[in-house]
């Protein structure tokens, strides 16, 4: 941070002030979702240090060390923080619980930064580290990434850099032993034993299961050629950079209810109870300028800072797996219902009388969307699905998954979506199939629906087929409710409230370019898409029920004109973070 940019501050100059902020925003926000796990009080976190910084700006002797000062300031924050949360620091498991394990800042990570291979390992390796060398790679990390010096990240644990030093060094081996975990439970097929040892672990990284399975890959002649070809981490982190803040910015409250510690604390330094700071009275005498100021700086982008609340992205806590949601698996509990964040890039939305086709005779294409829906009878034929344009068949534009081969059991399909970040492009003029594998066996609880990114042209959902909904109960099942949604032995998924039950088969009808985006956080499912054509889809839907696997008819949603629906989570828009489409998607126009 520049010397005269920081004595200016200190000298009431508040364009310096609000440079400072903006240029520092970033760093703490790194610093802290990585400590917190992407907790939804890391904007809490982060406010309060931001506070603390303005307040004792005064009092920096030495400008030149101002962020190695603010770096200790934040360090100091997370610990109050955590100290404050629970009367002892809380075990590795315990953070896991608290920060939704399906939405944490590796998570973020790897789909911000784009993270594969090795680097993507080492994101997750992440998890599974002790607190206490989590809270030391949030700052090792971004050494290696070249947005700290050792000094700063010496300052922010109070340590000399030889202590230092010596601290990032077992940080290291713990975080090697932990990819090689990663790796070995992630390899196909998985070792015998490895699998036998896991029979009893819960599927949460936690510090004794590291341990048992490091030392079970040391001991395994199956499993020690996971400790072979390790990148050294700091080279895959060298220069990668920040992760972004989020583009709709951070929840920073302009000013909070007045039973909060920190509004207490502003209103006594502003009215003469207690110390007096004049940093205090600038802030707390105008909330809005720290935060509002700064975004429209160029050091930083941080959109509408208030728009976002965290809890969007990480509330969606996973159900028990022990026992089904009250009355039906099928159904999210209130409780579970995440209300959706304004999109990054707003889709301009229909007016009133665009958005019913009883409305108009005309409805435009993109203001009739995919709504829940109930099953039709199982017997009920569908009608014939009217006839598209099909001179342009489907085909791939770019991919980023691990493509895996059709295999026995598997989902099928042409191209297949097994992780959380994988992504097809498609274009053509005809019709695909996407089918579902809702793959409750690995993980269950709320389940984060795929999204339809930067559509060019239109998409329309065409049919829904596959001889059953998810929800159907599996034939002969004894076990009830037993359905393709869960068991009551392994727990049940849940789509979020006002969410379409997916069918085995969805289909489809593509008149341009549009990404689809596998979101799996939380949730385990996957996904595959393969061209194909109206006869096929009509022969699908059409199949009797009463066949093997075929619960019921299939139906056809296409009216053949622009009123026909559009999937829901659509959007024109390409978001950093691809579950930031609205539920409701209006995509009106081309």
């Amino acid at each position: 941070m520049h010397e005269q940019v920081v004595r200016a501050a200190q000298a009431g100059d508040q364009r310096a002030l609000e440079e400072l902020l903006a240029a520092c925003l970033p760093l703490l926000y790194n610093i802290v979702g990585r400590s917190l796990r992407g907790h939804s009080d890391v904007d809490d976190v982060v406010q309060e240090a931001l506070l603390r910084a303005v307040n004792g700006l005064g009092t920096l002797r030495e400008p030149e060390r101002f962020r190695s000062w603010l770096v200790t300031i934040t360090m100091r924050q997370i610990r109050s923080h955590l100290a404050a949360a629970r009367p002892e620091r809380p075990t590795d498991h315990e953070r896991l619980d608290t920060a939704d394990p399906g939405a944490d800042f590796e998570d973020l990570t790897i789909v911000r930064l784009g993270l594969s291979g090795q680097r993507r390992q080492t994101a997750e390796a992440s998890r599974w580290l002790d607190p206490g060398d989590r809270d030391l790679l949030s700052l090792w990390w971004l050494e290696a990434a070249g947005e700290l010096t050792r000094a700063e990240l010496a300052a922010g644990f109070e340590l000399t850099p030889q202590h230092a030093a010596v601290r990032v060094q077992r940080m290291k081996a713990q975080l090697d032993g932990s990819r090689v975990v990663v790796r070995a439970l992630a390899a196909t097929p998985r070792c015998p034993d490895l699998a036998q040892l896991a029979g009893g672990w819960d599927g949460v990284p936690a510090m004794l299961w590291r341990k048992r399975f490091v030392r079970h890959t040391r001991e395994c002649s199956w499993c020690e050629r996971f400790w072979t070809d390790l990148v050294p981490a700091e080279a895959l982190l060298a220069g990668l950079g920040l992760v972004p803040l989020p583009e709709a910015g951070l929840r920073l409250p302009a000013l909070r209810p007045s039973g909060s510690r920190t509004f207490r604390r502003l209103h006594r330094a502003g009215t003469g109870h207690g110390p007096r700071n004049r940093w205090a009275v600038r802030f707390s005498a105008r909330p809005l300028l720290v935060v509002s100021t700064v975004a429209s700086l160029g050091a930083v982008s941080v959109g509408a800072v208030y728009a976002l609340t965290p809890a969007d992205h990480q509330s969606e806590s996973r159900l028990s797996a022990s026992a089904p949601p009250q009355n039906s698996p099928m159904q999210a509990p209130a409780a579970l219902s995440s209300p959706r964040a304004a999109p990054v890039t707003a889709t301009p939305k229909p007016s009133p009388s665009t958005t019913h086709p009883s409305v108009t005779a005309t409805p435009l294409y993109g203001s009739v969307v995919d709504r829940a829906d109930s099953a039709p009878a199982a017997d009920r034929i569908p009608g014939a699905l009217p006839v598209r344009s099909e001179t342009q068949p489907i085909t791939i534009v770019t991919a980023q998954s691990k493509y895996e081969s059709p295999f026995k059991g598997s989902l099928g399909g042409r191209w297949l979506m097994f992780y959380r970040g994988d992504h097809i492009t498609v274009t053509g003029r005809g019709y695909f199939q996407v089918r579902w594998e809702v793959a409750f066996f690995n993980r269950t609880g709320l389940l984060r629906m795929p999204t339809w990114t930067s559509l060019s042209g239109k998409l329309f959902h065409a049919a829904s087929g596959g001889g059953r909904r998810m929800d159907d109960t599996v034939p002969g099942a004894t076990d009830l409710p037993h359905t393709w949604m869960g068991d009551p032995e392994k727990g049940y998924i849940v789509p979020p409230a006002g969410a379409q039950q997916m069918w085995n088969n969805e289909f489809f009808y593509l008149d341009g370019t549009v990404t689809l985006n596998e979101n799996e956080i939380g949730a385990d499912y996957n996904l595959s898409v393969t061209p194909v054509t109206r006869a096929q889809i009509q022969a699908d839907i059409t199949r009797q029920p009463g066949q093997p696997g075929i619960v019921r008819y299939g139906i056809v949603r296409d009216t053949g004109t622009d009123a026909a629906p559009v999937p829901q989570y659509l959007t024109r828009a390409a978001p950093a973070v691809p579950w930031d489409a609205p539920q409701q998607s209006a995509v009106v126009g081309r």
